[in-house]
């Protein structure tokens, strides 16, 4: 009997916890649901949070930012350092602990008496959510066989993509019926939920043999990540990246880390082992990720204020709008698999990155009257085209290291993702911004010159100054600037999906093998070096 041989890395997944595998994934969507789900949820209350008490807090613009940023930054900076402190300690214990902290921080912020509270108390989100987030993939690499890995990793992707849709919808059903801590003070029955059901069926697993501790890389990495991070953010903020507060971050970041990389490559103990990357394979799956989340997350961020301030719909309107978007994530992302057995990894993720593409340059045709059908089949193209990119990708990242190495396997896979997608708001957000301010300059010369700054900023800021003052003949020039400014970011974030797309047809693997089984030797010589060379 061939077949069973290659299957031999069975002998590491014990038979009682086989058999509970799907019990204990969905323990695992629930605890990754609610991480992700709190990175948009926040977006649709920050109208109501920037109201005056005792309806919101009376926050301004720098502090809603932050309210926002400060589980950001927290959150990448510590993504890398918290998956292999997982693989060295437990998985199990990881993700309880995040947990614990994730739901202390909920509360407590929803019970916020000022701008900095909420800002202090969503840092202390982020620092949950960071032993979260990759401990829920490297608990997953242990629970499933390798034949099965693909399958429920498109299930572990298509609930990240559910997570990301539903969140606007959640807070706007919310924030229609409570006041807006509800937004948090929802997370916290769902955490007893999950830390009762993980206690019950998660197992624990760690790397048995992890060696010393590598105490010079893991600062090294949380510094430069939270260095990086920090210049991306104000870099956004700006809408400049020349500024000495923003080079300055992101230099030092990138030297820092250039010192970890050197530092890795002479450590007889590295936290990372940086020969993982000399792997095209691994190095394109890692750059997709990097790349779709860029310009995924860059334009949401745009795609909020098109809905809700150039559309007019409420936040609860726009959420739904996102419905697409999560069923095609939820109906593809599973099967992602079964293309990928067909076609192969490079044909499947070159053909999903040119669907995000087309999705995302869709948005450069849009205007105030497009037709809500087209708005929704941009949404499901989108959603189908990330539920094709995500699966492989990851499986590709996971499966090229060592079951023992899942934690930090997970760990960069959510660090590129994360970094990705805070430079697609930095840097797409910055064009978007300087084309709406040069669009906008030639109308706010009737404005009295304390306001004209501050109006040109945004289309938001716009619109409060010409609500306040009464100047309605400001509206529908606003309206066309931030029309022409998204139609250049859309061009923009098309451009770079499409990159993706070359990268992944240029590095990803082909079909590896026939879709049938029929040329069984031809298979079985092809499976056998795979453990030995592992």
């Amino acid at each position: 009997m061939p077949v069973p041989t290659p299957s031999a890395p069975a002998r590491s997944v014990p038979e009682a916890v086989h058999r509970r595998r799907w019990a204990v994934l969905g323990v695992l969507m629930l605890s990754l649901l609610i991480v992700v789900l709190d990175n948009s949820i926040l977006n649709v209350a920050v109208k109501t949070i920037s109201t005056p008490a005792p309806t919101g807090l009376g926050s301004t613009q720098s502090e809603l930012e932050w309210a926002i940023n400060s589980y950001t930054l927290v959150f990448a900076g510590l993504l890398f350092a918290s998956g292999l402190l997982g693989d060295r300690f437990g998985r199990k214990k990881s993700l309880l602990f995040g947990l614990v902290v994730f739901g202390t921080g909920s509360a407590l912020a929803a019970f916020s008496g000022s701008p900095g509270e909420l800002i202090a108390f969503r840092a202390v989100m982020g620092l949950g959510g960071a032993f979260v987030m990759p401990a829920t993939l490297a608990v997953l690499m242990n629970v499933f066989e390798r034949d099965e890995q693909p399958k429920a990793i498109g299930i572990w992707a298509g609930g990240v993509g559910l997570a990301i849709a539903i969140g606007p919808i959640t807070g706007g059903v919310l924030l229609e019926h409570f006041w807006w801590g509800s937004i948090f003070l929802v997370n916290v029955p769902v955490v007893l939920l999950a830390l009762g059901l993980m206690v019950w069926l998660v197992p624990e697993s760690r790397d048995p043999a992890p060696g010393r501790i590598d105490v010079v890389g893991v600062l090294l990495s949380v510094l430069g990540l939270v260095l990086l991070v920090y210049g991306i953010i104000r870099g956004g903020e700006q809408a400049s990246f020349t500024e000495a507060g923003v080079l300055v971050p992101v230099v030092a970041g990138l030297a820092v880390l250039t010192a970890f990389v050197l530092y890795e490559k002479r450590s007889d103990h590295p936290a990372l082992d940086v020969s993982y990357f000399r792997k095209p394979v691994f190095s394109a799956a890692v750059a997709a990720i990097a790349l779709v989340f860029f310009a995924l997350m860059g334009v949401t961020f745009f795609s909020a204020f098109y809905l809700q301030s150039v559309r007019g719909y409420s936040a609860l309107d726009s959420g739904l709008l996102l419905l697409p978007l999560a069923l095609a994530q939820m109906v593809f992302a599973p099967r992602a698999r079964l293309a990928v057995e067909r076609f192969g990894a490079r044909t499947v993720c070159a053909t999903g990155m040119a669907a995000v593409a087309l999705g995302l340059g869709a948005f450069a045709f849009f205007d105030a009257d497009t037709p809500v059908w087209v708005l929704c089949l941009v949404f499901l193209v989108q959603g189908a085209g990330m539920a094709h990119i995500m699966p492989p990708v990851t499986v590709a990242i996971m499966q090229a290291l060592p079951r023992e190495k899942a934690g930090s396997g997970s760990a960069i896979n959510n660090t590129f993702r994360q970094v990705g997608g805070a430079l697609g708001v930095a840097v797409l957000g910055s064009v978007l911004s300087a084309v709406y301010r040069g669009e906008m300059e030639s109308h706010l010369g009737a404005l009295p010159a304390g306001v004209r700054t501050t109006a040109g900023e945004s289309l938001e800021a716009t619109l409060a100054v010409a609500e306040k003052l009464g100047a309605d003949t400001l509206v529908a020039p606003a309206h066309q600037a931030f029309l022409d400014a998204m139609h250049v970011t859309a061009w923009a974030s098309a451009g770079v999906a499409a990159v993706g797309a070359i990268v992944v047809a240029a590095f990803l693997p082909g079909r590896t093998a026939p879709p049938g089984t029929p040329p069984r030797p031809a298979t079985d010589q092809q499976d056998h070096p795979q453990p030995a060379h592992r």
